[in-house]
């Protein structure tokens, strides 16, 4: 049996390797687009948590930091019973965003998916942004490294809409920061998508997060898909204004 390891490598590049389980496969036999997202954004939180800077640690003088956009692109789709690698490092950050990038890669070193992640530094209190400036806790990175992927940013939301599905939010989508966990948002995606695109292969994910989704809330998602672009674009929203904006690229 092979251990499975986590550890830092100069220049704070956190490492994590895992093995991808059936419940975390899709019909498919690949990653699910949710696991995609949780693993990730797990990395990230451990990475901190390792520098000194767990969840309670960033609390207790006054910060909470909130995954705000992302982008994946997708060489090959890690698949039931990989073992794998996650790799994650800060890049320089935007004013009010701090940026983070990933690679998740095959045990033998294949490329499967890169990405990067911008992320809110709010008072937990108010949820009022703080300027990436004055999060002072640890010194941010000055370079840009990761260009093998979409940019995290703005979406361009088509008019033509249609509502494909309604859901509740319930106790299980719900994390210790009091609304929806940013995982579940890919399953949101996924289980909106018509039959015909479940089971074609994703070639770049951008999800993009506004309000928060919070408990017994109903999420109204509205889809369109261009069929001819090989693209989709998915919309969460509840009564108090839009959730999340997606758009998916299919090979």
């Amino acid at each position: 049996m092979t251990d499975l390891k986590m550890w830092h490598e100069e220049g704070n590049i956190f490492h994590s390797q895992a093995s991808i389980f059936f419940s975390q496969a899709n019909r498919n036999k690949i990653l699910s687009l949710n696991e995609v997202l949780r693993i990730t954004s797990d990395a990230a939180v451990e990475d901190y948590r390792q520098q000194g800077l767990s969840r309670e640690t960033l609390a207790q003088n006054g910060y909470a930091i909130l995954v705000s956009r992302l982008a994946f692109h997708f060489w090959r789709n890690p698949r039931e019973n990989e073992r794998i690698e996650v790799i994650t490092w800060e890049e320089k950050p935007e004013p009010l965003q701090l940026k983070r990038a990933y690679e998740i890669k095959s045990m033998e070193g294949e490329r499967l998916v890169s990405g990067l992640s911008t992320w809110l530094v709010v008072n937990p209190e108010t949820r009022r942004i703080i300027p990436t400036k004055d999060f002072t806790m640890h010194k941010a990175p000055e370079t840009e490294t990761q260009r093998d992927c979409m940019k995290p940013g703005k979406i361009s939301v088509p008019k033509d809409m249609s509502v494909i599905d309604e859901r509740i939010i319930k106790f299980s989508d719900i994390d210790a920061n009091g609304h929806t966990t940013n995982s579940r948002y890919g399953a949101f995606v996924a289980d909106a998508l018509p039959p015909e695109y479940r089971d074609m292969e994703l070639s770049d994910f951008r999800l993009n997060y506004s309000k928060e989704a919070l408990l017994d809330e109903k999420l109204t998602v509205f889809g369109n898909f261009a069929d001819n672009e090989k693209k989709a674009c998915i919309v969460g929203k509840t009564e108090n204004g839009t959730s999340f904006e997606s758009e998916l690229f299919f090979k």
